[in-house]
């Protein structure tokens, strides 16, 4: 069904992978946008352990949401920021690219708790989390991205 990586030896294993998208802030989400064309964003996420799937929040309407009325298929990218071995220009970049299906989530518990756990992503500012929670919760919704198949790869620039 998905696609098997060409260059194989450029492949992260399992755990390079869901490390980075535990770690890593932030990623594209790309739907299928109006008239067909692709739509991806920047947007930060959540990785949970628990369940394996992938968590986003948003506003209750706009762009993105239009598109996953249409279509729930969706592809999220992850990369870091990089290394350059000693004495080399090249910038050897790793990437994880998930492909999966997205779900709306508006029930208040979850959207709380996960959204929670995305912002000490962000900061340990416990009462800052807390008061954004408040201010915010009911204007949130969770998209839930189930994958279906993860691959990452290290990749050299040069």
């Amino acid at each position: 069904m998905f696609r098997e990586m060409l260059r194989k030896k450029q492949k992260l294993s399992e755990e390079d992978c869901i490390f980075l998208l535990k770690n890593e802030k932030r990623g594209v989400l790309s739907v299928i946008g109006d008239m067909g064309y692709p739509y991806g964003f920047p947007i930060n996420h959540y990785y949970n352990e628990d369940d394996g799937c992938l968590y986003f929040h948003c506003g209750k309407k706009g762009h993105k949401l239009d598109a996953l009325k249409n279509c729930k298929k969706v592809s999220f990218c992850v990369y870091d920021t990089g290394y350059k071995k000693e004495n080399d220009w090249a910038l050897n970049i790793k990437s994880v690219i998930v492909f999966g299906k997205i779900e709306t989530i508006d029930d208040m518990d979850t959207v709380v708790d996960i959204s929670r756990r995305l912002s000490c992503k962000f900061t340990s500012d416990e009462s800052y989390i807390e008061n954004e929670i408040k201010k915010f919760a009911k204007a949130t919704l969770l998209l839930k991205l189930t994958p279906e198949h993860i691959s990452g790869k290290i990749v050299n620039e040069s």
